[in-house]
């Protein structure tokens, strides 16, 4: 007996982005610095800088826009907090963004693999590019899709969780669809992130 696909309502959709900041050696560990997360209107859920669990060796400010004043202890929240606010809130959602991978591992919280929807990782983007193996930035979907600039100058996370949202939007329903057929639209993501994933 098989079960019918129920179109998911716009309630249950998140999208997330994150910005990390660069610690360790050369600051080529990622440490996550800021996240947003905003509803399927695009309206705000959740906006916050983290305090870094570890030194920051490089706070990447040409592109994150991040200075070493916006993460004083006494200005942000504690990274352990973040994250059981975060995984509250996403908890029995269906999460849109980019990447998706990279933000749920910096934030140490796996989501089920079925409850994302990555642009990053969706087949019909990336045949529109000609690229159908490769991962496309954020930045390059968004003008060849929908001919609108995003991360002009600095990477902002609320603006890239809803450029991700805009995205899913354009194409929910040749998405949603090929899901009720059991069919998944999107490749895997890279199989050392599978961790984030449930």
């Amino acid at each position: 007996m098989s079960h019918k696909y129920t179109q998911p309502t716009p309630e249950l959709f998140l999208s997330l982005a994150c910005t990390c900041v660069g610690c360790g050696p050369g600051g080529s560990t990622s440490m996550l610095a800021k996240v947003a997360i905003v509803d399927y209107r695009g309206r705000d859920v959740y906006w916050t800088f983290v305090q870094p669990t570890m030194t920051v060796s490089d706070y990447r400010t040409s592109t994150t826009g991040i200075e070493p004043a916006n993460l004083e202890p006494s200005a942000v929240k504690k990274f352990s907090e973040v994250q059981q606010h975060v995984a509250n809130l996403i908890k029995g959602k269906i999460l849109v963004g980019h990447s998706l991978w990279q933000d749920l591992s910096v934030l140490g919280i796996p989501h089920p693999a079925v409850a994302t929807r990555d642009v990053a990782l969706y087949q019909p983007f990336r045949t529109a590019l000609k690229t159908p193996n490769q991962v496309i930035g954020l930045q390059t979907l968004m003008w060849h899709l929908m001919r609108r600039r995003v991360q002009d100058g600095k990477i902002c996370a609320l603006e890239n969780a809803r450029a991700a949202l805009d995205l899913y939007r354009s194409a929910s329903g040749e998405w949603e669809n090929a899901i009720s057929k059991g069919q998944w639209p999107s490749h895997l993501p890279p199989s050392s992130f599978s961790r984030c994933y449930l």
